[in-house]
């Protein structure tokens, strides 16, 4: 990647809902660039693909894998390699996480986000879920209580976050309306990428998995109002967990109904557990043009595949 040069961050990022890091300038790069790669990754803080079967593990005694610090260090070392090499997909330039954690036991006490970004050499911002602290999770569907939690007293927690190649301004956390599952706060952060005299605003969010398809369009509203502010272009992407047709009908269908395209087609596989495949993650743009997409497989970091966009200017 082309040498970065630091800048002072942003005040309105002094604030302790959001957090940033190493924000970098690429402006000789962005009056050359006529196309920009945008991916989404639903992480899984780097523990590893294999959800179903290591959470009925779990509730006999065998917390794999074992040496925690060791496993997530390396799976974020073999995500950057997968984000910059250019096999998989095109070398990024503007990455969403989600389940990006920080601090947690479950990662033996890895930022995800902020490693990422000095591996890519991107700038970041990170919003944490705000897990409560000593509160019990809810009792929840039986077919999604196989994710390790955070422990009720764990000072660490998870969020999503953007990573960026170029300034970043105007980042907003959107916390979304939430009542399934009470332990698990839902959230967006948004924030205005600055591409030489184009700006594009991005949302990257983590909708709730535990509620129905109108709980899901609901948090979705809340997002799309926000964005309806902005009348550049816009992307609006991350794990909207539509876990079923008639989900990603739903809200392909909302979305379309807002001016927003995607190109993957409705069922494109982009989780996978127990032999399933599923098209939990999207990327959805306005205003844009978008020449390539692809789900980035295989990557066995997650129980996720990175999706990715190439936009042409």
């Amino acid at each position: 990647m082309a040498t970065t040069e630091k800048i002072t961050a942003p005040s309105f990022l002094d604030s302790p809902e959001i957090e940033f890091g190493a924000a970098v300038s690429r402006k000789t790069e962005v009056d050359n660039k006529s196309r920009l790669i945008i991916a989404s990754y639903n992480i899984r803080y780097a523990v590893g693909q294999f959800l179903i079967s290591t959470g009925l593990l779990r509730k006999v005694g065998f917390n794999l894998p074992g040496n925690r610090a060791q496993t997530v260090g390396e799976n974020i070392r073999l995500a950057a390699r997968a984000f910059s090499e250019g096999l998989r997909l095109p070398p990024v330039d503007i990455l969403a996480l989600q389940e990006a954690d920080k601090g947690t036991a479950r990662t033996g006490g890895h930022h995800v986000a902020r490693e990422m970004a000095e591996q890519l050499q991107l700038s970041w911002v990170h919003a944490p879920a705000g897990i409560p602290r000593g509160i019990e999770p809810k009792d929840r569907q039986w077919w999604l209580d196989f994710e390790e939690q955070i422990g009720l007293q764990d000072p660490g927690d998870t969020g999503v976050a953007v990573l960026s190649g170029f300034p970043m301004d105007d980042v907003t956390r959107i916390d979304l309306p939430w009542t399934e599952c009470p332990w698990r706060p839902r959230l967006s952060v948004g924030a205005s990428i600055e591409l030489g005299s184009e700006t594009i605003r991005i949302f990257n969010s983590h909708i709730d998995p535990h509620s129905d398809g109108n709980g899901q369009l609901e948090q979705l509203e809340v997002i799309l109002d926000h964005s309806s502010k902005f009348g550049g272009p816009t992307v609006v992407l991350g794990d909207f967990n539509t876990l079923s047709r008639r989900k990603c009908i739903k809200t392909r269908r909302l979305l379309e109904s807002r001016g927003y395209a995607t190109p993957f087609p409705t069922g494109t596989p982009t989780w996978r557990g127990a032999g399933l495949r599923l098209h939990a993650d999207w990327i959805f743009v306005r205003g844009l043009n978008v020449t390539r997409w692809g789900v980035a497989r295989p990557l066995n970091i997650s129980d996720h595949w990175p999706i990715w966009v190439e936009i042409s200017f």
